[in-house]
Parts: C-alpha cells; structure tokens; sequence
C-alpha cells in the first residue's frame, strides 16, 4: 500500500476535497461492477482541471507512483479496478464533469471526461441534435472511459464505434504533458494520428480529459419492430433486405434467440413479447428519419417487413404503433444481460466476426461447446450487422457455487471458444476492451507482429510503466 507521505504530495496539489483517503468512500471504486476483480487503493486523486491532471500525473512520473484511470467504473473486464497489492492511486475524472461547448450548428460538442453519457443525451435534446451512441450503462458510463475504451453500443451499424464519433481528444500524456487535439479538423496529415492511438488504450498510454464529439440530427420519427424468424442467416438475409429498401435509415439491428428472449420474460417484470409465435430467433429493428418527410419510417419498414414474408425470411412481426410500445421492445433487448445475469451462472464472451461468417458461428459454436462440456447451455445475442454478439456459455442447471465453476471451468471454456472465434478469423473483444481478463489471452492468441507493436507503443509513451499497469498490455 502507498505510504501516507505520498498521499501527502498529491493532497498539497489537489486539496483535500481532491484526495479521496476515506476507506468507505474508496470502498465502491475498487471492485469491478462484475465482482469479479478487487483491488485496493490508498486514495482516489480528483483533479478538477486538465491543468491539475497535467501536476498530478507529473508527480506520480517523478513519484513512480501507478495511476490507475476511472470513470464511471463500468468496464466489463476489469479495465479499472486498480491491482490487489494497493500499489497504484485511482485517478477518478469524475471532477471533469462539464460540456464546455454544444454547438447544433456544427454538430459538436466538447465534452470533458467525467461528463455521464446520459447527461450528454439530455444536452444534445436540448439543441435539437443527438449523440448516437448508447448502451445500458449511459447513466453511469461517461466520456472519457468510453473515449478510451472505444465504446460501441447499439446504433454502430449506422454510426460507428466511439472512435468514428471522435473528432478530437485532449489528453495528459504519462510526462505530464498536454496533449491538445480537440480541434475537429476533417484533413490533418501531420504524421501519426495520436487520436486514435489513444481512442480504445485503456488509459494505457494517456488519460484522456475531453473530447470533441459528433453529434447527429435529432430523430423526427422512428419505426420500431420485432420480427420472428428461423435462424440467424434469415435475420442476415433481412438485414439486407433492410438495407436495399431502407438505405441508411436502419439506426439498430438486434439479433437474440429465442431461450435468451424466454430468460427476459421470466426475469424481468412487466416484459412480454411483443409478437405470439415463439421462433427460435428475433430480430430488433429501429428505422429513424431525421425529417417528417413521406412515407413515413413505419409505412417504409412495412413494406420491407411485407417483402419479407414474400421471401420466407420471416415467420411474424410486430410494429410498434407508439413510442411506449418503442421503448417496451427496446426495453427487451436492454434488460438481456440483466435476465441473463438472474438465470445463473455464466461465461460471458464479446465477440466479433467477419459479417458473413457470424450466421454459422451463433449456431455452430453454440453447439459445439455445448458438447464440449456436458450439461452447459449456450446462445448468443448482440448487433449482428456489425458483426458482434455476446455470446455466453451458461453453468449446467442446478448449479450453486458459480464461483466455484467458473474457477473450475473457465479456463477450459474460455480457450475454446476464443479459439473458435479467432478460427473464425474474429476477434476476442469487439467493444468491451481487453482489461485484465484477457490479456492472458491475446498474449496467446495475437500474431507476434500485434504483440511486438503493442508493447512498442506502450513503452515509446509510457516508460514507466505507470499508466493503468496490469491492463491490455501483455
């Protein structure tokens, strides 16, 4: 544990309302959202101002005191939680709360890294514009972790990651230098991108304190559906179809089975399913329309949904005919962790792979690690349109020490489907970062070439070795 003294050095920067020592107050900061990592902490440091990040990173350099970056401490692999030993400090940016400038007229607003996405949604509201990007943490995730997590959600099929509605980022680089790039410029050719670099490192090679954010015009009218069909290539057969009638108008695209759907039913009250046939699959659509033009989103995605059923692509489908019945579809797919989290224990994977190729994958990794390991269920559900699902492999039924199971199994579970993946020519983390729960597996898994860069770009920036050490980084 960092000796008190040294607490001390930070405090005469900070103040004291900017060093958190308290063991309760430290106390919820420390463990990932998921149980499943715990670490331990002298202090949380709380800058207030890029300036006062800039004088804390500088002492901890001269220090050689590890910083631990936080948000809103949601990463789902353990990408925040600081090491068991107390060796490092958070440095919780939650201070750094402020939009510092929404301008409809640009589609931008900069906004520094403790601002809470759903905060960020309100303001956007606010000026006619939105921020198209939202996930089931929004009223905790904020900016910066998501900035340096490279976020994804459900409306990349249209939009694209975080890193396609970056268009700046100011930084403190681990020198305690000020990386200013918040200009939104559209050409700038001056060497390496350090925006991107940045964008998905994990508070590895920088903490990032703001960013300039694009926004998208306001929603006029939406269409939201629920269709019931046979097998995933239907639901990518639909997709395309989608595509071909709607054009860029199809904001979501949502793909779960059927047993996943059955969980959220059972689970999570005031749920129902918004069609009478249970398929063995359901797709989500949302079509938006930035104006009142017609026909209308719900006229257009009819006549995709009725071209549908001429094609056999789909079994039933409903239209959402307001916005409450909108939110109760969406509300579905927004509660599966949720449901899936109350049905037991389970391995959680996310997972990308080639578009084309993730049909078969939903449905034949599924089945073959169900036969792997005898007694296990599994199925998936995710953003089948840009190639990620979540897929999970749940304890057998009757199961009562998770823990123990996953202590048991999930090594073997986790090298299997990994491998499937990668067989796939996918990826081990489409969205959700690599942390600490799977750097033992991109070390065996990643191409020596990925290896040796990553750890070459870690180093150039980091030296030291004292930014967010033990995470994505083999």
């Amino acid at each position: 544990m960092i000796a008190q003294h040294i607490v001390d050095r930070f405090v005469a920067i900070l103040g004291p309302k900017g060093v958190i020592t308290d063991p309760d107050d430290i106390a919820p900061w420390v463990d990932d959202w998921r149980g499943r990592y715990h670490g331990r902490a002298a202090a949380i440091l709380s800058p207030a101002t890029t300036q006062e990040v800039a004088d804390t990173v500088k002492l901890a350099a001269e220090l050689g005191v590890p910083l631990v970056p936080q948000g809103g401490n949601t990463s789902m692999v353990g990408g925040a939680t600081p090491p068991a030993d107390g060796s490092a400090l958070i440095l919780s940016l939650r201070r750094m709360n402020r939009i510092r400038a929404l301008s409809p007229h640009d589609n931008l607003a900069i906004c520094e890294a403790g601002v809470i996405l759903s905060v960020l949604h309100e303001a956007a509201e606010n000026a006619g514009r939105r921020f198209p990007l939202s996930l089931g943490a929004k009223g905790s995730a904020t900016v910066g972790g998501l900035v340096s997590t490279n976020a994804g959600g459900t409306q990349v099929l249209r939009h694209g990651t975080m890193r396609a509605l970056v268009e700046g980022i100011e930084a403190v680089l681990p020198d305690g230098s000020v990386f200013d790039g918040l200009d939104a410029l559209k050409k700038d050719n001056r060497g390496y991108d350090i925006k991107q670099l940045l964008i998905g490192a994990e508070g590895t090679l920088g903490v990032v304190t703001a960013a300039s954010l694009r926004l998208a015009p306001a929603i006029a009218a939406r269409a939201v559906a629920w269709v019931g069909v046979q097998t995933p290539a239907d639901a990518l057969a639909l997709l395309r179809l989608c595509e071909t009638m709607l054009g860029d108008s199809v904001e979501g695209f949502e793909v779960l089975a059927d047993e996943t759907l059955g969980f959220v039913l059972g689970h999570i009250p005031g749920t129902r399913s918004p069609i009478e046939t249970r398929t063995p699959w359901h797709v989500l659509i949302e079509v938006d329309h930035a104006d009142l033009s017609e026909p209308g989103p719900s006229e257009r995605l009819e006549s995709a949904l009725a071209a549908a059923f001429e094609q056999e692509i789909a079994v039933d489908a409903a239209i959402a005919a307001n916005e409450a019945q909108a939110e109760a579809f969406w509300r579905i797919r927004e509660s599966l962790s949720e449901a899936e989290r109350a049905q037991g224990p389970a391995l959680q994977y996310d997972v990308s792979v080639p578009v084309a190729k993730m049909p078969a994958f939903m449905v034949e990794a599924a089945v073959a690690a169900e036969r792997a390991f005898p007694g296990t269920t599994a199925s998936s559900f995710g953003h089948l349109g840009d190639g990620n699902v979540h897929f999970h492999v749940r304890a057998p039924k009757g199961t009562g020490d998770g823990p123990a199971w996953i202590a048991a199994q999930g090594q073997a579970i986790n090298a299997f489907v990994h491998d499937a993946v990668v067989a796939a020519g996918g990826s081990i983390s489409a969205e959700h970062g690599i942390g600490q729960m799977k750097r033992a597996e991109l070390a065996r898994l990643a191409s020596p070439a990925r290896l040796a860069a990553l750890r070459a770009i870690k180093t150039a920036f980091d030296p030291q070795g004292l930014f967010n050490p033990g995470k994505l980084v083999p």
